[in-house]
């Protein structure tokens, strides 16, 4: 059997959204994946200390994390960059000119930085572990790195942040945008370089609008039954729900084992 390198989301993928664990099957699976001989990381958009846990618990020794910037490679953290440091410095001053809160993330942690309460008064407490520093003299100008900025615009008014595009950003709550590395593709492309891996080799499994970056055509696409039309559009093969045991039925259903 020729050697694959298998990269799973976790959201919606390898979890069940209700119960927010592992679905039994799919673990099995990626041991029975590991027993074959073949490669298996994660690949989230999760920022490392959020998906570290996870990664420990179910002692998966490879993680492309933090978008597609953190990589995580026999057991080592080998890379985490944050996002580009000017075109984010730039939406975070347009929208404070809009008048719209930002939090601002300068390292790899649950803590955030504001200059002032907008975000709260606008979108209120963040639904996630968050620590939140309050300073009227917090610049990011003054900071070495910004790793995620959350803006507190309504949907609608998004198009008055024309900057937007300049920078990865994903909407998973009504209440704010979020800007994020968005480069799961590229982040397996680097894993393949430490792990000596080819393109065509690749098997990807996903289920939501953040994994259409990486459903390339260089890799052989899974989307999950309960994944996102527009992702079931883009892949070449659709298995079953998640928590229908979709995983194993698909890496069976192939001869991966």
């Amino acid at each position: 059997m020729d050697k694959k390198y298998f990269f799973f989301d976790i959201d919606g993928t390898l979890t069940d959204n209700a119960t927010k664990k592992m679905v039994p099957s799919a673990l099995e699976a990626v041991h029975k994946l590991m027993e074959a001989g073949h490669f298996v990381s994660l690949a989230t958009g999760r920022a490392n200390y959020k998906a570290e846990g996870f990664r420990a618990k179910y002692d998966f020794p490879n993680m492309v994390c933090n978008g597609g910037h953190g990589i995580f490679y026999d057991g080592e953290l080998r890379e985490n960059r944050p996002i580009d440091y000017d075109k984010s410095l730039a939406i975070y001053r347009q929208a404070l000119d809009l008048g719209y809160g930002v939090l601002v993330a300068i390292d790899d942690s649950e803590k955030v930085y504001a200059n002032s309460f907008r975000f709260y008064e606008t979108a209120g407490i963040r639904k996630e572990a968050t620590t939140y520093i309050i300073n009227e003299n917090f610049d990011p100008a003054n900071e070495e790195h910004i790793f995620k900025l959350y803006v507190a615009i309504p949907k609608e008014d998004e198009h008055l942040l024309t900057l937007k595009d300049t920078v990865g950003h994903l909407r998973f709550q009504n209440e704010y945008l979020m800007f994020q590395a968005d480069a799961k593709k590229e982040g397996i492309l680097k894993m393949l370089e430490y792990a000596g891996g080819s393109p065509k080799d690749v098997v990807v499994f996903g289920d939501d609008y953040n994994d259409l970056c990486m459903f390339d055509e260089q890799f052989y696409c899974v989307a999950m039954g309960n994944a996102c039309d527009a992702l079931k559009e883009k892949a070449d093969f659709v298995a079953e729900k998640n928590v229908e045991d979709g995983i194993y039925k698909a890496c069976e259903s192939h001869g991966w084992f």
